[in-house]
């Protein structure tokens, strides 16, 4: 997984089911067959949190390409939980979609719900399909030992694995196999993940960075993609996103920009890096018509491999290093003024631009914020949609100091890609951005 991150009101983007395509295209008849069906919502669980660890899984099992495009819709509720049918026969699981991850786990309680209408917890014994690692597969054992990933025989001879994250909290269980449905004719062959036995969250991970063992790779996805609807918090019925697994039909609109990758070698010099998280060449930021005076190389990882820039769905807000910070936050107060700002507020110890006044007002003196990459290519933040509403009056500036998490690098959060198609193309290591009205014309 990426890094250790607690996010105190992670951003969940809500995959519903609701409506769920899949569509399959072949050389012979591009004309895609469709499927859809409906499942049932939950509200999420207010103790849900994508959790990152820093580091990355070094073994794998891989499976065939999968020949088809997969489509859903999410609801953008409170806290990006992906609803998925695992095992056989299928059992729904929610998952955060995390591409700052590399394992994917779920819960395995064979506990009664705590509350009503939950999601069940998966029950192993009830799928034909499920299968545990023994200690002597070469995950469990490998020959290089791998401490992102603690392993252990238990008493009954498994793979167990165990992740600790900053803030405390663990999640631990058995490394197993399992199959994944996407539809009734689409079933993935056995895929690792963990099988939760202690875990304080009531939903699992489903980690899709460049990781050997992440869903990803795993399935050997060519291309996904996602776009986050504009959050609205005054309406009863959260809007609906998109996401899709293959090939995206607006990629034609997106601009891209290629990912940053680093060989082996590389990566053991620098403590600091995560060369599985998806690191793009940031260039700069730019508030209103000025351009920062920023150095490119604040956004680009150091010797140690503190710096880098990485686009994460699993991070609520946008974090910055000190250097970088430092100037967002000079012209922040120059333009609103320093008596604007909320004294001695700091919300989810991490943003600390808060004010009480108009937010409306507030937004246009500070004016639309560019994250600015290579070849040109921005994403805006429009100002209307710089501050976030966290309660109580007060609306912060979404951009906080990355190391007041413990974080060395920068990270793009899912607040600054709302109405943003967000195109992760493993197949040709590159990431691409394309504006769109997430809640409205995704799925016309």
């Amino acid at each position: 997984m990426a890094f250790s991150l607690y996010n105190y009101s992670l951003l969940l983007l809500f995959i519903s089911f609701n409506i769920i395509s899949f569509s399959l295209a072949t050389q012979t008849n591009p004309t895609p067959l469709s499927f859809s069906f409906p499942l049932t919502t939950y509200p999420l669980s207010t103790n849900s949190t994508a959790k990152k660890l820093f580091g990355s899984l070094i073994s794998s099992r891989s499976s065939s390409s999968p020949p088809y495009n997969y489509r859903s819709s999410f609801k953008y509720s409170m806290a990006l939980i992906v609803s998925l049918p695992i095992g056989t026969p299928p059992q729904t699981q929610q998952m955060v979609l995390d591409t700052g991850s590399q394992l994917s786990w779920i819960q395995c309680h064979k506990k009664p719900p705590r509350k009503s209408p939950p999601t069940t917890s998966f029950d192993p014994s009830l799928s034909s399909s499920y299968s545990i690692l023994p200690c002597t597969h070469p995950l469990c054992k490998p020959r290089i030992p791998d401490y992102t990933l603690p392993t252990s025989c238990d008493q009954n001879r498994y793979c167990h694995y165990s992740y600790f994250y900053a803030d405390g909290t663990y999640a631990e269980g058995n490394l197993v196999m399992e199959k994944f449905t996407l539809s009734p004719s689409r079933i993935t062959p056995p895929l690792i993940l963990g099988c939760a036995l202690d875990s304080a969250d009531a939903e699992g991970i489903l980690g899709m960075n460049f990781g050997k063992l992440s869903f990803a790779s795993q399935y050997k996805l060519q291309q996904f993609s996602y776009c986050v609807p504009l959050r609205q918090k005054q309406l009863k019925t959260a809007p609906r996103g998109g996401f899709y697994l293959g090939k995206n039909p607006n990629s034609n609109t997106f601009k891209y920009v290629d990912v940053l990758r680093f060989t082996p070698s590389q990566s053991q010099r620098m403590p600091n890096l995560d060369p599985l998280a998806y690191t793009v060449p940031m260039t700069g930021v730019r508030i209103g018509a000025k351009r920062l005076n920023i150095p490119t190389s604040v956004f680009r990882p150091n010797a140690g491999g503190s710096g880098q820039t990485i686009v994460d769905s699993g991070t609520e807000y946008t974090f910055l290093v000190p250097e970088a910070y430092a100037k967002v936050r000079e012209e922040i107060l120059r333009l609103v003024g320093p008596n604007r700002v909320k004294k001695g507020y700091v919300y989810g110890q991490s943003l600390d631009l808060c004010f009480d006044g108009d937010a409306v007002q507030i937004g246009r003196l500070i004016g639309d914020v560019a994250f600015m990459f290579e070849k040109g290519v921005e994403v805006v933040i429009n100002k209307e949609r710089v501050l976030d509403d966290v309660g109580g009056g007060v609306h912060c500036f979404g951009i906080g100091r990355s190391d007041l998490l413990g974080i060395p690098s920068n990270i793009i959060g899912n607040f600054h890609q709302q109405n943003l198609w967000v195109e992760f193309d493993l197949a040709n290591s590159r990431v691409g951005f394309g504006s769109a009205d997430c809640s409205r014309s995704v799925w016309q």
